[in-house]
């Protein structure tokens, strides 16, 4: 997962919570940080999605594979 999916699926899933989400949920699955802290500190982001998920109880169905684009037509 790339930074930018990363931070796609958060939008997607949080809405205009996401940034809060992001800077002030502490996440021990991380190291006890802030999502924006484990992504700066080189945590991969998928990594860190997924600490999100289940620190906010997001179904497993919306964990995997988003935050992607649909593949362009061509």
């Amino acid at each position: 997962m790339r930074r930018s999916e990363f931070h796609r699926a958060v939008g997607d899933e949080f809405g205009g919570r996401a940034s809060a989400v992001v800077t002030d949920l502490v996440l021990s699955r991380v190291g006890g940080r802030t999502a924006a802290e484990a992504i700066a500190a080189g945590v991969d982001p998928r990594e860190v999605w997924l600490a999100l998920c289940e620190e906010l109880d997001v179904p497993a169905d919306r964990r995997y594979g988003v935050g992607r684009l649909e593949p362009r037509r061509h």
